[in-house]
């Protein structure tokens, strides 16, 4: 199983990676330049997770090549993908929204499954899952699975949860 990880700057997509292969938390992360890839395994599943860059000058590019990528099967050929809201920054789910949305609107990706992440839910101040799921207009979407979690990966909260959606996904595309 292939999984990419997108969001903006700073919501967490490198900290899910190292606490998903690690287990460990770290508060001084340098941001993504670019992309990284993991190799995870979880049981007899291994995961490969694209870890790309969320700062604006990256963005763009990254996206518009991973859809490319994904259209020809190679490079990235993500067969899943999450995108990462910082759930305490409600000020940039407004972005993440028109990001999202943006990114679901090719052709190339249509169908693949989507995992939305609303990333440090022990800060105060934080969106529920409700409001979360509202402001980023996911109802609205119905060409593809979603499934949205709240979790924090300071405090591993609903990370095995994600880890098992992931372990039942690649399983059931076998």
């Amino acid at each position: 199983m292939e999984l990419s990880l997108i969001g903006l700057q700073n919501a967490g997509k490198t900290s899910l990676v190292n606490v998903v292969a690690t287990g460990g938390y770290s508060e001084d992360m340098i941001p993504t330049v670019g992309f990284n890839m993991r190799k995870v395994t979880k049981g007899n599943v291994t995961i490969k997770l694209w870890d790309l860059g969320g700062q604006p000058r990256f963005r763009r590019k990254l996206t518009t090549a991973w859809h490319l990528a994904v259209s020809l099967k190679e490079y990235i050929s993500a067969t899943h993908f999450s995108y990462v809201v910082d759930a305490a920054d409600p000020d940039n789910v407004k972005i993440s929204k028109s990001e999202l949305h943006d990114l679901l609107s090719k052709p190339s990706l249509s169908g693949i499954p989507l995992l939305v992440l609303g990333n440090k839910i022990d800060k105060p101040g934080v969106l529920s899952k409700q409001a979360l799921t509202d402001q980023m207009d996911l109802k609205s979407i119905t060409d593809r699975e979603v499934c949205c979690f709240m979790i924090s990966c300071k405090n591993s909260t609903n990370i095995d949860s994600v880890i098992d959606w992931l372990v039942k996904h690649s399983k059931s595309k076998s």
